[in-house]
């Protein structure tokens, strides 16, 4: 059965004092996110499916 996401909401949080770069985040903070964001839309859908 296919699943049609009509809204997805993306926060993001942006810490530091702005000397960083744009590319300084480091590579287990972007993993941390993406298993953050994962982790969401697993539980939209799990809602989603309850339905």
């Amino acid at each position: 059965m296919p699943v049609e996401i009509r809204e997805l909401v993306i926060k993001a949080y942006i810490e530091g004092t702005g000397e960083e770069g744009a590319g300084a985040a480091n590579p287990m903070d972007k993993e941390e996110i993406i298993s953050d964001c994962m982790e969401q839309i697993s539980e939209l859908l799990k809602e989603k499916l309850e339905r």
